[in-house]
């Protein structure tokens, strides 16, 4: 059994990899000869490709691959809260700025933050990325939470309609519906 231990290639050697003529089963063969500075020894080495990488050579299509995030809320980052909010939207009247309100009501972060650990922010998280407020607070009822309330503020028209996206694609995912008031 051998064991490879370390191996350095040069920029010199990778450059002269690209330019060797490869067969047709995507093997490479070269050599490697010592270096005046070096003491290392060369020998040949036949390497085959990943197959991978043999289709690229054959084909230069290119693919996109798409990953579809399920829409979530999370107060801890990695834990998704399970409970459905009750949100409240404003928008200012020239439409630059507006806020969201979101209100759990007994939510199953106080759960497991116990276990998982503490409340870091607001996470509203897409196919498209994250959107994130640390204004979270937490309603208490006779010393136990019963409550969260978490406000998104949104500054322009791009952070409104990237927040409608979300919103769009969270309510899909849990059955809400929007009551113009």
């Amino acid at each position: 059994m051998a064991t490879l231990q370390s191996i350095a290639f040069s920029s010199l050697v990778s450059h002269h990899y690209l330019h060797q003529p490869r067969s047709p089963t995507g093997q490479v063969s070269w050599t490697i000869h010592r270096n005046s500075h070096s003491t290392f020894h060369g020998q040949s080495l036949q390497l085959a490709r990943p197959w991978w990488s043999q289709l690229k050579w054959k084909s230069k299509l290119s693919r996109s691959v798409t990953v579809m995030v399920k829409p979530t809320i999370q107060f801890i980052q990695g834990t998704d809260e399970q409970t459905i909010p009750d949100v409240r939207l404003t928008k200012s009247r020239d439409g630059t700025n507006g806020m969201a309100i979101f209100k759990f009501e007994q939510p199953s972060v106080f759960d497991s933050s116990s276990e998982v650990g503490d409340i870091t922010g607001f996470y509203m998280i897409d196919e498209e990325g994250v959107l994130q407020s640390v204004d979270v607070s937490a309603k208490f009822i006779n010393g136990k939470p019963a409550g969260l309330e978490a406000k998104y503020v949104m500054r322009s028209p791009r952070e409104w309609d990237r927040f409608m996206r979300f919103m769009e694609r969270y309510s899909n995912e849990n059955g809400l519906q929007f009551i113009k008031k």
